[in-house]
C-alpha cells in the first residue's frame, strides 16, 4: 500500500510517500480501508520530534517507532480480527488510529471507533476524532459546562476550538470565542454569540463574566486567563502554545497545571485551574456522532489536501492558522 512515512525527525521534507506492507490485525483490531485522514499539531510533534519530552515519552529517541503518521481516520471496514463485536468488513467507521492513518489502510483497535455518521462525507467524519473528542472532554467533563453558563474558547477558529465552541452552546451556554478578526465571521457561524479580536481587545474586556474558559492557544499569563472568570469559575487547559523548539512545548503547561492550582491558589481565589488530557474511547465518538446528526455540531474544514501532499498539509496546518480542521483524502469515494 502507499504511505506517508517517515525514517527521521525533522521538518514536513522529511515526509514522503511510499509503498510499504499493509498492516497485519489482531483480534481486538479493524483494519480500514482508508478513505481520508486529518492532522493535527500533535501530528506535527511526532513528526518533528519536538518537543523532546514526546520521545522520552515513547514516540522514539532517534527516530519515529510507528513510521507511518496520521490518527485521525474515516473509511471502510476491510477485515476484523477474531475478538472484534462491534464491526464487520464493508461498514463505514471513523476513529483514531495509532498505527498511522495516512496510507491507504490503516490499523486500529475496536475501541477507538464507531460508525461514521449518517449524512457525512468521509472528509467531513475524518475531521472529527482528535479535535472532536478534545473539545468534548474539555468542555463537558473538565470544564463541567451548564445551560445558562458564560464560556470562553480562546483559539475558537482553530480545531479543537471550533468543536469547543458548539459543543458549549449545544450544552446550553452563552459563548463568546476569541480569534483572529478575519475570522470572526467564521466563529460566529459556528454559533458563538461574541468575538473578540485579540489583536484589539483583550480577554478580560468584560471583567469577570466566564463560568468557564476554554484555552487552546496558551499564550495569556495566568493571571490575565484569571480576570476573565468568574469568582468559582474554571480555567481549562488544552494544550500550550507552539509545540517546537522546546523540552516540553505546549505539554509543559498541561503538565504544571495542578502544581500551578496550588501554588496560584491564593491568586486564583475559588477559581479551578483544570488540565486537559484527552482520552480517546469509542464512547466519545458516539457522543459526538449523537451532536452531529441532531445538527448541534458540524464538523469545520479550511482545505483538503490529496495524500501526495500531505506534507504541504502539515506546513498548512502550522503556518496558516487554519479556521477548522486540515484535511487528507487517501482514496476516492464512492
Amino acid at each position: 500500500m502507499k504511505a506517508i512515512v517517515q525514517d527521521a525527525y525533522g521538518t514536513a521534507d522529511v515526509l514522503e510517500l511510499r509503498d510499504v506492507d499493509r498492516p497485519s490485525i489482531g483480534e481486538e483490531e479493524v483494519l480500514v480501508e482508508v478513505r481520508a485522514a486529518a492532522v493535527d499539531p500533535g501530528v506535527w510533534v511526532l513528526m518533528t520530534g519536538r518537543p523532546y519530552l514526546a520521545r522520552v515519552g515513547g514516540f522514539g529517541l532517534r527516530r519515529p517507532k510507528v513510521p507511518v503518521r496520521g490518527r485521525d481516520v474515516a473509511g471502510v471496514v476491510a477485515a476484523v480480527g477474531a475478538g472484534v463485536t462491534r464491526f464487520r468488513p464493508g461498514q463505514e467507521v471513523y476513529g483514531t488510529c495509532p498505527s498511522g492513518s495516512l496510507a491507504e489502510y490503516a490499523r486500529a483497535p475496536q475501541d477507538r471507533l464507531a460508525p461514521k455518521p449518517a449524512g457525512l462525507t468521509f472528509e467531513q467524519a475524518a475531521a472529527v476524532p482528535v479535535s472532536g473528542m478534545t473539545a468534548l472532554q474539555a468542555v463537558r467533563d473538565v470544564g463541567g459546562v451548564r445551560p445558562g453558563q458564560r464560556v470562553m474558547v480562546i483559539g475558537a477558529a482553530g480545531g479543537v476550538g471550533s468543536f469547543a465552541v458548539q459543543i458549549a452552546k449545544a450544552l446550553g451556554a452563552s459563548v463568546t470565542g476569541v480569534c483572529a478578526a478575519a475570522k470572526a465571521d467564521f466563529v460566529r457561524s459556528l454559533g458563538a454569540d461574541d468575538v473578540i479580536d485579540y489583536a484589539h481587545e483583550e480577554i478580560d474586556r468584560d471583567g469577570a463574566r466566564y463560568d468557564v474558559v476554554v484555552d487552546t492557544a496558551g499564550n495569556r499569563p495566568l493571571s490575565l486567563l484569571r480576570r476573565a472568570l468568574t469568582p468559582r469559575g474554571t480555567l481549562v487547559i488544552v494544550g500550550g502554545g507552539h509545540v517546537a523548539y522546546r523540552f516540553a512545548g505546549g505539554m509543559g503547561r498541561t503538565f504544571r497545571a495542578p502544581l500551578l492550582s496550588m501554588v496560584t491558589g491564593s491568586m486564583f481565589r475559588g477559581r479551578r485551574l483544570r488540565p486537559m488530557f484527552s482520552r480517546e474511547r469509542a464512547e466519545h465518538l458516539e457522543e459526538l456522532t449523537r451532536l452531529i446528526e441532531s445538527g448541534a455540531v458540524v464538523p469545520a474544514i479550511d482545505r483538503v489536501f490529496p495524500l501526495g501532499d500531505a506534507p504541504g498539509a502539515l506546513r498548512h496546518l502550522m503556518g496558516g492558522h487554519p479556521a477548522g480542521k486540515v484535511v487528507v483524502t487517501v482514496a476516492e469515494t464512492a
